[in-house]
């Protein structure tokens, strides 16, 4: 677990899509948020074990249907990291429980996906702050 007292909101985006990439990277850096970047599922999966990002933005098309175990280790991840896991694309295509609450359907407009982004930081944020009782 990482101390995020002090350290700036940190949110990873794993998408095939430099696009997508290039437009979230784009508004978030405006808000002082640290963006790690990866193109594929198990090189995302790796710079959350070493980045611990606040926020972690997973197109379930980035990973290979065939390695469930990537999902799951995002999933872990986030529990572990007491961390936001966004889904894009389709759960139900790759057979996943409905624990994921933070799942936004394709297609997608971008409007509505970094709003959710910018909730759930200021929902980490807020957590963060909080002292325990």
């Amino acid at each position: 677990m990482t101390d995020r007292h002090n350290s700036p909101r940190r949110v990873l985006i794993v998408d095939q899509s430099e696009d997508t990439r290039e437009v979230l990277r784009t508004v978030l850096q405006q808000h002082d948020v640290q963006i790690y970047e990866a193109r594929g599922g198990a090189e995302g999966l790796d710079l959350a074990r070493r980045c611990h990002p606040d926020v972690m933005v997973v197109d379930l098309d980035t990973v290979n249907p065939a390695d469930i175990s990537v999902c799951d280790g995002f999933n872990r991840q986030a529990r572990l990291e007491n961390s936001s896991l966004v889904l894009l694309g389709s759960v139900r295509r790759w057979r996943l429980a409905t624990s994921y609450s933070d799942v936004v359907p394709k297609p997608y407009h971008y409007g509505p996906l970094l709003r959710k982004i910018e909730s759930l930081l200021q929902q980490s944020s807020a957590g963060a702050t909080e002292t325990p009782g």
